[in-house]
């Protein structure tokens, strides 16, 4: 009988979060939760081009959020890596209270005094999901990820705030932000690199850089098919 080798290296994983793409939202609102938003043609596009750059990977776990415009992104990539896609309730998007609301001219919203409470606190914030709650769930969901795809790779399709909470979290940065700074844009890959169970490195891939619109490219919340009267601008609780 062998005996297992005390000295070998701990197993290299990678964990890939994957934004989706661009979203059919002629009317730019604040989506949210909300059903019914699904990918536009060109972000359709988008999950093509995040499929092919992650098709040549080792990746052996395939998981989404339940949004259809998570879902849809992962399909295109399940069929070329021939994965089954399972629903990871806990990469959704995280929750806000201003969902439903166009931000074409925020100070419309903003500046109108009902609201004031809900912005007390950038901080937590105070108009949604608190980021740390965000950071516990999308953490888990990558641990358990890690563990299934040990020695390979695994892919978890969610959304802008909660892979740039994650990515805040990991690098010990402060969640306190500007929307449009986020380092996340649409199909954008940012791979959390373990070795064993300690994180060794964050990096961060645009596959699909070449579709975005320029001035769509800090949009902190997706508008396709809008037009640009439609479109979020400024401030933005998202």
């Amino acid at each position: 009988m062998s005996t297992p080798d005390a000295s070998a290296s701990p197993a290299t994983t990678i964990v890939h979060l994957l934004r989706h793409g661009e979203v059919h939202n002629p009317e730019g609102v604040l989506y949210g939760r909300r059903d019914g938003f699904h990918l536009s043609d060109r972000g359709k596009a988008m999950a093509l081009a995040a499929a092919d750059y992650l098709a040549g990977r080792d990746v052996t776990v395939l998981r989404s959020s339940p949004l259809e415009r998570a879902r849809e992104t992962a399909a295109p990539l399940a069929e070329k890596l021939g994965l089954e896609v399972g629903i990871e309730d806990r990469v959704l998007e995280s929750t806000n209270r201003f969902e439903g609301k166009s931000f074409a001219e925020p100070a419309k919203v903003l500046l109108d005094p009902r609201v004031w409470p809900l912005l007390w606190n950038p901080f937590r914030p105070s108009w949604g999901e608190p980021y740390k709650a965000i950071v516990v769930r999308m953490l888990a969901a990558v641990e358990d990820a890690r563990k299934e795809a040990e020695g390979h790779e695994a892919v978890l399709v969610s959304h802008q705030l909660p892979i740039w909470t994650t990515r805040l979290a990991v690098e010990k940065r402060s969640f306190l932000h500007n929307p449009r700074s986020r380092q996340c844009t649409l199909c954008s890959v940012t791979s959390l690199h373990f070795v064993g169970t300690e994180l060794a490195q964050v990096s961060y891939a645009e596959p699909a850089i070449d579709l975005i619109p320029a001035e769509d490219l800090h949009d902190p919340f997706s508008a396709g098919d809008a037009p640009e009267e439609n479109k979020p601008k400024g401030p933005t609780p998202a």
